[in-house]
Formats: C-alpha cells, structure tokens, sequence
C-alpha cells in the first residue's frame, strides 16, 4: 500500500468542506444490486492520523445516514523512535474518543523499525531484525505499552509490523523469517509484561504472496490474538473471486484463522489500481458479512477512499447505501377488500318426534285398615228364675198412749192377693256390686194399685216386745212408711216387691265398659197364683 508519508501528504490535498461532502453530491446512481450491511462488526475508517480524523468520525456518520462508526483508526510515525514510543500528541485525542463509548475501539498501526518508510535494503534489515531479536529495543515498545495505560487505553488493538510479507516497509519479515518472528514474540511479551495492559495484537499480512507468503511469518497462537489482511483492489488476481480463491489470498486467511482457534479483521482496505469500481466494493461488504470479523475500516483518502475521495462516485454510492441503515419507507396501507358474506343458507332441523314411552303404572298396594272387631255383648234373654222368697222384717209396734185397758188383738188371716208386676229394666251401674232386693213396701201406682186394706183393729200397747222369730201364720201386718234415706244424684227407681223382674249388672272391664257403656242382664219370672211356685 502507499507508504506513510505519501499518506500524510494526501491528507492536504483536495481537501473538501465537510458540509459538501456530507450531501454526497456528484454521487453516480446506485447499482441494482446492494450489498448486505454487516450488522455485527465494528465498522470504521482511516480519516487521518491527528486530531482532524478524530473530528472527522461524527461527518463521515451523518454521510452513512447516522450510521456509528466504532473504530477509530491511526498509525505511529515510523521515522523516529521516540514516535514508535508514542511520544507525539495526538494519542491524546484518540484516548478521549475511546472512553466516551464503551464499545468504541481504538486501533493503532505500530511500526517495528525506524526508518520504516527509508527505503532501507534487505541486508541491512537483516541485521535490524536479529538486533531486535536479542532486545536491543525491548525498552522502546515498554515506553510504548506503559504510555498507553496512562492515557486510559490499556484495550488498544495493535496492529504490530503490518503487512510484513511485502517489500515496502523495513520491519518486512522476508529477509529473515524466523529471526522476524522471534522479535515480534519478544516485542508482544514485552508490553504484555507492563501492569494493567489488555492489549489485543493483530497479524495483519498484505493479500498474496507478495514477496513472501505470510504463512512463514507467523509467529506463533500465544502471541497472536487476531488474524487480518489488508486487501485493496490490486493484483494478484483481476476479479474479485481471484481474490478470494488465490495463494494467501481472502479464503486463506480464513482458513488459517479457523484452524488456528483465531477471528479474522480486515485494517485496510479500499481501491487502488483499477480506479473507482463499485464491484469490487460490494464483493467487499458483501465478504466482510459473511465472515463476520471482529472489525474493518477502509482507508479514506485518495486513490482509496470513497468518501474524501471524489474521484470514486460510484463506489462511493455503493458503500453508502450498503451501510446506511435501512430507514424503513413510508407505510402503505393496504386496501381492505371487503370480503363478501355469502349468505349461509338455513338448513331446517328435523323435527325426529320422540316417542312416547308410557310411563309403567305401579300399582300402589292397598293396605286394608284393621278393623279392631267390637265385642259383641250378649243380651241375655228373659228366663224363669226361682226368686229368693222375701222374708219380711218383723216390725216393732209403736206403742200408743193407752187410753184403756190393753186389749190383746185378736189376729184374723187376711190372704194376700198377689199383684201382678210389669217387668221395667232398672239401670244398675256396673260399676256397682250386685245389690240384693231388700222388700220394699210397695206405694200404689198406676200400674200396681194396691189392694184395699182390710181393717184392722187397733192393737193393744204390749209392754214386751214381740218375739224375732215369726209365727208359723204371721198376721199380715201393713207397716208404717218409713221415710227413706235420700239417694245419690242419681236415685234408682226401686223394684217393686215381688217383682218378677231380676237385673244383674255386667262387668266387662274398665276398657270396654268405656266403649259400650254400663250394661245389665234382666229376667222375668212368672209368680203367679197359678204357677205353683208362690211360697204362700
């Protein structure tokens, strides 16, 4: 690539106001075909090397439609040690860039000789690599590494001795190879030795064999944390698949860097030989997405870049729209179409009737009432009984005031003529004991007159009592009513004397004396004069 004074040089010349730039005028029409817009990767550009690439990074953003630029990228003058030291001014700026984003990264071109750029042949570049090989500049790259830290960017990627498989730069690697990658070993263990480093270094050899192939200045996995390629649009190879497919070229580098457990990066890259060609550019972007590296940044001055540089319109079109980010269009609404209702015709239901299943009818059993069958009580029919002949009670006369002498009466036997009784039911209680009939005298009554009395003479006041015990004829005394005690509430019709008709009361129980009331058995007997069965 151009070496670096060439690069510095090119930062006067055909500078352009940032505004103009910023339009993207003179741009040439977008191709078809866009490529796709690398979404992962850290994306920057070489702006130039000072404090004015630093200002340029927000330009170039609002250029890419507000597209961030993550990396920030410069290089160390290779001319003297003290600039290889970092002992320049601009480090500063770049150190305030990074730590205002977290994800930002710094990376940073360090040269590995003075006189980098001297032209210096390879005889000579011999004796400086084995030289650095022994140590002889160990304390040149500590100054480096502790400079770093104290500015706050212990993180910096180092891009050590680049493109060291080419014939420009005096740090190049083929006049001794294994001599070259002893002194990048010792150049990485001696700013790795420096307390608070975290320091990534990138072997970043040109595309091709160029003067030797890179593979042979590989110094090694311990000290080598990211493998890249600088690749401008050069020779070897005049397409883009040339590129990919040659000795050392894209696809090998990716090989490599797979079996070496390594992410790939691509520091450089841009036009060059063929001009402003917008195909290589999309081959480019189109590469870097599927591969994903950890970064990439094109170098933007002329002949290389596309946006400080006007004379690659196309290109610059092609990157442009390629990394923009997809500003979604406007929405178009889509049109509703009414979808037609197609009438969903009414299929009737038919109406199944349901059967009428008779319901069984259980017949409900009738359970007969028990009947508690009344004792049936039996009323005794009439029937001749011999009456208990009455004994009447011998009556004590009453003695009378004697108005004469005492006669003694004469006694005169009166028949009785017996009086027939109509039989009348008398209620006895039954609860009652059976009372025997006591011989009442008999009053007349309709039924029973009395029979006329016969006269009687007075008798004589006796002054000894009559004997008890009856003469064989007894004289048949009327005697006088005696008044009779009164009854209950409920007083009994007395039987007539010499009745015919005997009542005996029943006793059933309590319980069905209750139910069917006091009852009483009754007969009749027929004592008549002409029964035979009259006593007297």
């Amino acid at each position: 690539m151009p070496r670096p004074h060439r690069r510095l040089a090119s930062t006067c010349i055909g500078t352009v106001t940032a505004g103009l730039l910023a339009t993207g005028a003179a741009l040439a029409a977008p191709d078809e075909e866009q490529p796709k817009t690398p979404a992962d990767t850290a994306m920057g550009a070489y702006l130039d090397y000072g404090p004015r690439g630093v200002a340029r990074i927000p330009l170039l953003s609002s250029w890419l439609g507000g597209r961030e630029i993550r990396v920030g990228h410069t290089y160390l003058p290779g001319d003297r040690w003290s600039g290889i030291e970092g002992g320049v001014g601009f480090l500063e700026d770049w150190a305030e860039w990074r730590q205002a984003k977290q994800d930002r990264m710094f990376v940073l071109n360090v040269p590995m000789q003075e006189h980098n750029e001297g032209r210096v042949p390879d005889a000579q570049v011999a004796q400086l690599i084995r030289a650095g090989a022994d140590g002889a500049y160990d304390h040149h790259f500590r100054r480096l590494a502790e400079r770093l830290v104290d500015l706050g960017v212990p993180d910096t990627v180092i891009v050590l001795g680049w493109e060291m498989n080419g014939v420009t730069y005096t740090h190049r690697c083929a006049p001794d190879p294994d001599r070259w990658k002893a002194y990048w070993r010792r150049i990485v263990n001696t700013m790795r030795s420096v307390p608070g480093q975290e320091f990534t270094f990138d072997f970043a050899p040109n595309r091709g064999a160029d003067a030797i192939g890179w593979t042979r200045c590989y110094p090694g996995d311990d000290v080598v944390d990211i493998i890249g390629m600088d690749s401008y649009d050069q020779g070897p190879g005049r397409t883009f698949d040339d590129m990919v497919t040659q000795p050392y070229g894209l696809q090998h580098q990716v090989d490599f860097a797979k079996a070496h457990g390594k992410r790939v990066s691509y520091p450089e890259w841009g036009l060059f030989r063929r001009g402003d060609n917008p195909e290589y550019v999309k081959r480019m972007l189109q590469w870097i997405d599927e591969q994903k590296p950890v970064y990439h940044t094109i170098t933007d001055y002329c002949p290389h870049g596309v946006w400080q540089c006007k004379q690659n319109p196309r290109s610059a079109w092609a990157f442009r729209k390629a990394l923009m980010p997809q500003v979604p269009g406007p929405v178009v609404p889509t049109p509703v179409v009414p979808t037609p209702v197609v009438p969903t015709p009414v299929v009737p239901t038919p109406v199944v009737p349901t059967p009428v299943v008779p319901t069984p009818v259980v017949p409900t059993p009738v359970v007969p009432t028990p009947q508690i069958p009344l004792p049936e009580i039996p009323v005794p029919k009439p029937s001749q009984a011999v009456p208990t002949p009455v004994v009447p009670a011998p009556v004590s006369p009453v003695p009378a005031e004697p108005s004469q002498a005492p006669v003694e009466p004469t006694p005169v036997p009166v028949k009785p003529t017996p009086v027939p009784v109509k039989p009348t039911p008398d209620p006895v209680e039954p609860s009652r004991a059976p009372v025997e009939p006591t011989p009442v005298p008999v009053g007349p009554s309709p039924e029973n007159p009395a029979p006329e009395p016969a006269p009687v003479p007075s008798p004589s006041v006796s002054p000894h009592a009559p004997s008890p015990v009856p003469s064989p004829v007894p004289s048949p005394v009327v005697p006088k009513p005696q008044p009779q005690p009164t009854q209950p509430p409920r007083p009994q019709r007395p039987s007539p004397v010499n009745s015919t008709q005997w009542c005996v009361p029943i006793n059933v129980g309590e319980w069905l004396s209750k139910l069917v009331g006091k009852q009483s058995v009754c007969i009749t007997l027929d004592w008549g004069a002409d029964s035979g069965f009259w006593p007297w």
